[in-house]
């Protein structure tokens, strides 16, 4: 529950608190600011808005447990410090260069994971998104990064759009959008269903037909007005696992393993001039078996990322579940599992990158000594 407050007031009680010598004077001041709040009493400066104009908003609960923490201190210092920060809750927005999260009151952002543990018990079917399309990615993945990351007004490049799902977010985050498809007939269908999406912030959102290892740079910089992109979302193939198509262009038709490596490296070079430094690439990725070998697809990929200039900021595991392979079949899956030797994937990867044009010669090391499947 939000409370508006009027900001005058508030903040004239507050600097009194902290301005005041004694513990216990600056605490029964808090303490009739917490009886306002929680009571809603309208003496102090909740609902008394109109004399003075200027209101803020603020989460109730999230407000209550600030004005308790400086009521639980036990040291005037800190009573003072605490204080202070909530003033400058009120007054200051302290944004970072790449998003628009205001630290200065980061607890209100309680929907921003920073676990590396991603658990959601079901998709986002809000708006237009659709789980028809196999293989498509949750629309939470995309909405984490895009607000974790970019600004209103930002662009994101998605490489791999599939059926569209991160250029339905960011029409309704207000970034605009670019997305690369392969097959024609997955691009128009997705082109269809992202213009079913309200567009409140009146972004553009641009499908392309065309082979991300090999697209025009230039027409997407004419696109974007010569400017480069915010953000790339990658959600290749996990190799063979899933066939997208007959053609040979497709990563998942990808001869072996090699192969696929070097037209997933392929891509990135493509399209990392397009990146502006010090933004961020993410790769969503599961593993695979092969053959009964566990063949750890994520980190192979990681590597080529690597190798392109990028620093690795985060390897977050998202849990899977009830796929459309596995729908219905835990029990044959389990007792496979039991017989093989082997554990059923519950997971796959979102893996943050940093453009930072540093190079690894580790990773050429490892891949030499990686054995061609």
């Amino acid at each position: 529950m939000d409370l508006i407050i009027n900001k005058d007031r508030f903040l004239e009680i507050l600097e009194k608190a902290k301005e005041t010598k004694e513990l216990g004077t600056l605490r029964n001041i808090i303490s009739e600011i917490i009886l306002s709040v929680s009571t809603k009493h309208d003496d102090l400066f909740l609902l008394n808005i109109s004399d003075n104009g200027d209101t803020v908003r603020y989460n109730k609960d999230l407000l209550l447990s600030e004005l308790k923490q400086i009521n639980e201190t036990q040291t005037i210092e800190r009573a003072k410090y605490y204080t202070e920060r909530l003033i400058k809750s009120i007054e200051e927005i302290k944004t970072s260069k790449i998003n628009e999260i205001n630290l200065n009151r980061w607890k209100e952002y309680s929907d921003i994971i920073t676990d590396s543990l991603w658990i959601w018990p079901k998709r986002d079917n809000s708006g237009v998104h659709t789980a028809g399309y196999w293989g498509n990615f949750i629309p939470q993945i995309p909405y984490q990064v895009i607000t974790r990351y970019t600004k209103k007004g930002d662009t994101v490049l998605d490489t791999f759009l599939g059926s569209g799902t991160t250029l339905i977010e960011c029409r309704r985050l207000g970034r605009n959008g670019i997305g690369i498809e392969l097959n024609e007939k997955v691009a128009k269908e997705a082109d269809s269903l992202i213009a079913k999406q309200e567009n409140p912030y009146n972004i553009l959102t641009k499908v392309i037909c065309a082979d991300s290892r090999d697209v025009s740079k230039e027409e997407i910089l004419k696109i974007t007005g010569g400017k480069k992109v915010q953000l790339i979302i990658m959600h290749p193939p996990y190799f063979d696992i899933i066939k997208f198509s007959k053609s040979e262009k497709d990563l998942s038709n990808a001869p072996n393993l090699t192969s696929f490596l070097t037209m997933f490296g392929e891509v990135i070079k493509n399209v990392t001039d397009l990146l502006e430094k010090d933004r961020y690439l993410i790769l969503v990725i599961g593993d695979k078996y092969a053959r009964g070998e566990w063949i750890p697809l994520g980190f192979l990929t990681a590597i080529e990322v690597i190798k392109n200039g990028y620093t690795l900021k985060s390897i977050n595991v998202k849990n899977i579940e009830n796929t459309l392979a596995k729908r219905n079949q835990e029990d044959l899956w389990r007792y496979r599992a039991l017989v093989g030797g082997f554990n059923v994937f519950k997971h796959e990867y979102v893996m943050v990158f940093k453009k930072t044009d540093s190079k690894h010669q580790l990773v050429e090391d490892v891949l030499k000594n990686w054995k061609a499947v």
